[in-house]
């Protein structure tokens, strides 16, 4: 009886290439790689790059929402797949929205435009990602129009912030 755990996702060995004798080469991404991954995606114009990004289809991802299943969600993925050789180097490291890298699977060589056919069809507006913004950030920083979150008290009139920067008026 074996004694390892059962991994959620797919792939041979046990999953992170070094128990099973034949492959040493580690299957996950480490924090050095994942930040240069998340720098090398492109910046979605008016909003703060370190909270958003594009991913290689061209979806909007938030940083915040690494390893959920939502639209706004996203995975580091390898883009020459780890079961096919890929390496798990900043070279071979893309983000995808999540939706998509499941759909992209271990497929080899994945065109932009296929991978925008995996795309979750959700079309956040501003207002929209500002309102997920304030909600996940406490704040909204776009350039040139940066506001935060006014705290329970302060709505209600009991309290004046030190905080110089505006309240927003989200709904």
């Amino acid at each position: 009886m074996s004694s390892s755990p059962h991994r959620s996702r797919g792939g041979s060995g046990n999953g992170n290439g070094n128990g099973n004798g034949d492959d040493n080469r580690p299957r996950f991404f480490d924090a050095k790689t994942k930040s240069k991954c998340w720098n090398n995606a492109d910046i979605v114009p008016g909003r703060h790059p370190d909270r958003w990004r594009k991913d290689a289809a061209g979806n909007i991802v938030c940083k915040r929402f690494k390893d959920c299943l939502g639209c706004l969600c996203y995975e580091f993925d390898h883009i020459v797949p780890f079961s096919k050789g890929g390496e798990s180097t900043e070279e071979n490291c893309q983000i995808l929205q999540s939706r998509v890298n499941r759909f992209k699977s271990n497929k080899y060589q994945v065109d932009a435009d296929q991978l925008k056919g995996y795309s979750c069809d959700v079309i956040f507006t501003d207002k929209e990602l500002d309102i997920i913004e304030m909600a996940v950030y406490g704040d909204v920083i776009r350039p040139g129009n940066q506001c935060r979150c006014r705290t329970v008290a302060e709505m209600l009139g009991k309290y004046k912030s030190k905080d110089d920067t505006t309240a927003c008026k989200l709904p």
